[in-house]
């Protein structure tokens, strides 16, 4: 991961719940410093998990850089914009240029406060992005025009940017989606992506990796841990079990 400063700011827009904002501080050894999410009951949860992080209830549009940074250096701006209106998941609904729009505030932080590195996430078809027809479908002659002039666009202010497909499961996380990510940075520093830590398991030669194997969602759950289940009583796992006749 990147070194930052000590005086360094750490911003997360499109915060949620807070899950980003883990992953920074786990990376950087220190909370975040502001998140932004217009959705206040995602920004409770976020205020639970990170206490020490100012937050703002706001449209990522609606805030001002320069303010709230307070003309404090800034190390990092994450961008986790909306991805319904990217992805393929989404069918043949129609799809909201506003929202598909969202990863512009990048440019507005770039023009504004510099940050030093600029970091996005997305869905893959997010590299798709392009014009709308006036039904809210995708032109098929224009795909990935918008997404052309968005990398550029973050070029002429300065910033070196790449960008990759990953796997969160080759990373060590029990999933196997397929994520977009791109890089900007503006302090003439080489982009440096992370070397995969994971692999799928091979029964017929074990040792033909060094890796560690994928992880599975089975060894993120607990069975033996008490909880409330859909009806008002305490089940456990052996409750559980029974019940199935197993």
């Amino acid at each position: 991961m990147y070194n930052l400063l000590p005086h360094e700011l750490i911003v997360d827009n499109f915060a949620g719940g807070g899950g980003t904002s883990t992953g920074l501080e786990r990376a950087f050894g220190r909370p975040i410093d502001i998140a932004i999410n217009h959705d206040p009951k995602a920004l409770a949860m976020h205020r639970i998990n990170h206490p020490k992080t100012k937050h703002y209830c706001e449209s990522v549009w609606d805030v001002n850089p320069v303010k709230i940074t307070g003309n404090q250096p800034v190390g990092l701006v994450w961008l986790s914009p909306d991805c319904k209106h990217h992805s393929r998941a989404k069918g043949g609904k129609p799809l909201n240029k506003k929202i598909r729009g969202l990863a512009w505030i990048a440019l507005r932080w770039a023009a504004t406060v510099r940050p030093r590195i600029i970091m996005l996430e997305n869905v893959v078809e997010f590299v798709e992005w392009g014009d709308l027809d006036k039904n809210g479908k995708p032109i098929l002659k224009r795909k990935g025009r918008t997404f052309n002039c968005f990398v550029n666009a973050l070029r002429y202010q300065g910033y070196t940017v790449e960008y990759r497909e990953l796997r969160a499961c080759d990373y060590g996380a029990p999933t196997l989606r397929n994520r977009f990510f791109l890089i900007a940075r503006r302090d003439n520093l080489p982009i440096v992506w992370p070397e995969p830590t994971h692999a799928e398991f091979d029964f017929f030669a074990p040792q033909k990796t060094k890796k560690q194997p994928w992880k599975t969602a089975a060894q993120c759950v607990d069975l033996n841990y008490e909880c409330l289940s859909c009806v008002p009583t305490c089940v456990t796992a052996d409750d559980l079990l029974n019940s199935l006749n197993l």
